[in-house]
């Protein structure tokens, strides 16, 4: 099974947690549609097919993964015509 680089893992879960924190407090469609997205980048990052199982599976991952510092490069000059950074991981 693949599995998502921890820097990857760590990212989502923060954004997972903003989202849904977001969401409570406004309740917009627009909150709605950004947990939704994260949530299931979440699920996928994870094989999960649920956000509660999805956030334990990535805390397993992170507790027992080796403590690496962040490898992800941006690389601006390869970025795509649309303008978003291109994210290197080694």
């Amino acid at each position: 099974m693949l599995m998502a680089h921890p820097a990857v893992l760590r990212d989502l879960v923060e954004r997972y947690e903003t989202a849904r924190a977001h969401h409570a407090e406004q309740g917009t469609d627009a909150s709605r549609r950004r947990l939704e997205d994260v949530t299931y980048t979440l699920c996928v990052s994870t094989g999960t097919r649920r956000p509660e199982d999805a956030l334990a599976a990535a805390r397993q991952q992170l507790a027992t993964a080796p403590r690496v510092a962040d490898a992800t490069h941006r690389v601006k000059d390869a970025a795509p015509a649309s303008g978003a950074d291109v994210q290197l991981t080694a």
